[in-house]
C-alpha cells in the first residue's frame, strides 16, 4: 500500500464517494484516478460505489466538487487534477482559485472536499506524485476522504464531548 499510514483501515463498504477529475494532464490524472480505486478497493469499496466524472481543468474542478457534495448523495468529493508551473503566472491564478473554490465547497455543504490537485514545479514532480507505484497522491486523497466520512460520521461525532463554554459571571447591579 504504497502511500499509505500503516495500520490504517477505513470502511469504504455503504459509502459513495465521487472523483471529479481533470482532464488537462489527463495522462497524470489518470494515474491519480488509478490510485484511488485501487485504496478504494483495499478498503472494501464496491466499484459501483465509487463515481468517476470529468471537467476541462483544474479550474472547474470545484464547481463540480459543490454541486457533487451538495446534492447529499455523496459521503465525500475527492478533486483530482494536475498543475504544473510554467513561464507564466496562469499556475498561480488557477493552482490558488482550485484550492480556494474546492474548500469553499467543503465548508458551504459539510461534506468533506479533498484537494487531490498536483500543484507541482516540473512536470518530473508531477509524474512522482501519480505513479501507482510511488507517491500516488491520488490513493492518499482517497484516505483522507475516507478519514473524514468517518470523522464527521453522527456516531463519532456523538460520541465527542463539546467545548464547553465558559460560564457567563452576573452583571453587578449599579448603585
Amino acid at each position: 500500500m504504497t502511500g499509505s499510514l500503516p495500520g490504517l483501515r477505513y470502511d469504504a463498504r455503504a459509502r459513495r464517494v465521487v472523483l471529479v477529475a481533470a482532464r488537462f494532464n489527463a495522462v497524470l490524472v489518470d494515474q491519480l484516478i488509478a490510485g484511488a480505486r485501487e485504496a478504494w478497493r483495499e478498503h472494501g469499496g464496491e466499484d459501483s460505489s465509487l463515481l468517476v466524472e470529468r471537467v476541462p481543468g483544474a479550474f472547474e474542478l470545484p464547481l463540480a466538487a459543490k454541486m457533487f457534495a451538495a446534492t447529499g448523495r455523496v459521503d465525500a468529493v475527492v478533486a483530482l487534477g494536475c498543475v504544473i508551473r510554467g513561464d507564466t503566472p496562469h499556475f498561480d491564478y488557477v493552482a490558488g482559485e482550485c484550492a480556494r473554490g474546492l474548500m469553499d465547497a467543503g465548508l458551504s455543504t459539510g461534506v468533506p472536499v479533498i484537494f487531490g490537485v498536483l500543484t507541482t514545479e516540473n512536470q518530473a514532480q508531477a509524474e512522482e506524485r501519480a505513479d501507482v507505484a510511488r507517491l500516488n497522491k491520488g490513493r492518499e486523497s482517497l484516505e483522507a476522504a475516507l478519514e473524514m466520512i468517518q470523522l464527521l460520521s453522527p456516531g463519532v461525532a456523538a460520541g465527542r464531548s463539546a467545548p464547553r463554554k465558559k460560564k457567563s459571571q452576573p452583571k453587578k447591579a449599579r448603585r
